[in-house]
């Protein structure tokens, strides 16, 4: 994301710069470099709007894998709940028939 920042930086940057330049320079009519001036700013509209739409593409297709990569990771946990939850519940029925034997022994 970053590095896509420092792209639109430096298009916009040089954008300016090249308008800059071009207005100093210019041995053109006004109406002909106001029409150049408009075309770079054009362009340069243009290059960002596909920036953002390319960073906007791969933070969508980032998002999505993350969402799958969790709903994985959760489907996961609760499987291995349900199998850690089983372990305990025969556990504890067994010590219950263990406590209901010790029980019975008690009481005859």
């Amino acid at each position: 994301m970053s590095k896509n920042l420092n792209t639109v930086a430096a298009i916009l940057g040089a954008a300016a710069a090249g308008a800059a330049i071009g207005i100093l320079f210019a041995p053109d009519k006004g109406s002909k470099t106001r029409a150049k001036l408009k075309e770079g700013l054009d362009d340069a509209t243009h290059n960002l709007k596909d920036s953002l739409s390319a960073s906007s593409e791969v933070l969508r297709e980032k998002f999505t894998h993350a969402k799958e990569n969790l709903d994985g990771t959760y489907g996961e946990l609760l499987s291995n709940m349900s199998y850690k939850t089983e372990e305990v519940i025969s556990f504890l029925e067994s010590k219950l028939a263990d406590l209901k034997a010790q029980n019975a022994k008690l009481q005859k």
